[in-house]
């Protein structure tokens, strides 16, 4: 009966924790489609801020971009301003970049 008890208390705390972490994730992560209206490249190039427009709600969001391979696609014009872009970005006051890419191809 113990063993009964006690795995029924294990289970039940760890599907409350689970479900608060998964809560907290979920909250924390903005999503948008829509066209880069300006992008603009640090000095250093280890950073970017871009500029979207939501296709939907027409919202502006400024987006940091510190991923090397977004980086590059800045660099060398395969991503610029006009392109339709998806777009995942954590909400922590910067709003972090997690993905940056075209909805149609490359």
């Amino acid at each position: 009966m113990k063993t009964k008890l006690s795995t029924l208390f294990l289970a039940a705390a760890l599907a409350f924790s689970t479900a608060g972490y998964v809560g907290n994730a979920a909250a924390d992560e903005g999503k948008m489609v829509g066209p880069v209206t300006k992008i603009t490249l640090a000095k250093d190039g280890k950073s970017a801020t871009a500029v979207m427009k939501d296709a939907k709600s027409s919202e502006t969001v400024t987006l940091t971009v510190t991923d090397d391979l977004t980086l590059d696609k800045f660099k060398d014009k395969r991503i610029v301003e006009g392109d339709e872009i998806r777009a995942r970005w954590e909400k922590d006051g910067k709003n972090t970049s997690k993905s940056f890419k075209k909805t149609a191809g490359c």
